[in-house]
């Protein structure tokens, strides 16, 4: 089954595209000059980070509790290194109490009209997604957090050990998938939802099963957090996701004759972004390779963890070099460049990338799906 680029399941943060992210947000009552006081401060810091280009703050003109911030990035990776950062977290900090939700959405800019376009439209057309991507209607999303060494068996236990919250969020959102994955002491939960990804999660920590094991789980982090304090919630869930920056599903093979395996990186400092982009290119490869077994891969990817979860017809090792995303020797050496301490034990034959898969692959502790999936 041949599938071309235009039919392929795909989205990326790697495609060149200027990005418009979108902030809707929703403030208590009597919080507006507070909260401009705060996005003053906010907003002069956001123009100093590379790669913004600008942004705009508007109010409701029938709510004026309903606010809206949109910015403009010359790519998404710039945008990602900065909102996943800790000196984001440091900055939005004084805008929680004024605000009672938000809502964030990320789009690549495809079209577009104007002044601009109309004097130089090869000008204006540079950076913008070159055709639209097929999408499957499921958001994928990942949380990671570290356990205290030596706690590991009893949290994979506690993390296994639980009933399925309930899958229907509302009538445009459900939950479709969870995997839950750990490689050493850290943990990687990765969910896939129809509908809103916030939605979702608001409503699979309010279930009663999932904050029995959260509960539970408290005494092992290395971090601490109460997710009875709103605040402390926030900070860590902020803290622990995993965005996805790159997805591909080539669609050769059934569902049924797929095994999901997840893959552990950890990049050099400063260099995960990177490592993420070299590892989606190489799955974009995959994908036009009609003999390849890789079914679909999701790369996760914050500041230096980079997590790829894959899709993989027959066993993982079968074709370790694939299977790892190093197809040749020059890409084993550029992976090596940027993956901690893997410039001196980069695998060179596929006896050794056998071995360094071993070493990757994370260890799947539960995998649910909804029913109606």
């Amino acid at each position: 089954m041949t599938t071309t680029l235009s039919e392929r399941i795909s989205q990326s943060a790697f495609d060149g595209s200027r990005l418009r992210v979108i902030l809707l947000l929703d403030l208590h009552d009597g919080a507006q000059n507070q909260f401009l006081e705060a996005y003053e401060h906010m907003r002069n810091q956001v123009a100093s980070i590379p790669g913004h280009i600008s942004d705009q703050l508007c109010q409701s003109i029938e709510n004026p509790s309903q606010w809206l911030i949109t910015s403009e990035w010359e790519s998404a990776p710039p945008f990602l290194a900065w909102v996943n950062s800790e000196e984001h977290v440091a900055t939005v900090q004084p805008l929680h109490s004024c605000v009672r939700d938000t809502r964030s959405l990320r789009f690549s800019v495809l079209r577009e009209t104007g002044a601009a376009f109309e004097s130089s439209p090869e000008s204006a057309s540079r950076n913008l997604q070159a055709a639209p991507r097929l999408g499957d209607g499921v958001v994928r999303h990942a949380l990671t957090f570290t356990v205290k060494p030596g706690t590991e068996e009893m949290v994979a236990k506690i993390l296994a050990d639980y009933d399925s919250p309930q899958a229907r969020v509302d009538e445009n959102t459900r939950l479709r998938r969870t995997s839950l994955f750990m490689h050493g002491n850290r943990v990687v939960r990765a969910v896939e939802v129809e509908g809103d990804l916030m939605a979702a999660l608001r409503h699979v920590s309010r279930q009663p099963e999932v904050r029995a094991v959260e509960e539970a789980i408290n005494p092992y982090l290395e971090q601490d957090r109460d997710l009875s304090d709103p605040d402390s919630a926030r900070m860590f869930f902020t803290r622990a996701a995993l965005p996805t920056v790159h997805h591909v599903t080539a669609g050769r093979h059934a569902s049924a004759d797929v095994q999901r395996h997840a893959l552990f990186y950890q990049a050099k400092e400063g260099c995960g972004m990177a490592l993420a982009r070299l590892l989606a290119g190489e799955d974009e490869e995959a994908a036009d390779d009609s003999t390849s077994p890789i079914e679909s891969s999701t790369i996760f990817q914050r500041d230096d963890i980079v997590v790829r979860l894959l899709e993989v017809s027959g066993p993982l090792g079968a074709q370790p070099s694939q299977a790892l995303g190093i197809g040749g020797e020059r890409k084993a050496a550029m992976l090596g460049r940027l993956l901690d301490g893997g410039a001196n034990g980069m695998p060179t034959t596929e006896q050794e990338a056998a071995r360094f898969l071993a070493q990757a692959e994370m260890n799947l502790i539960t995998d649910r799906r909804a029913a109606e999936a």
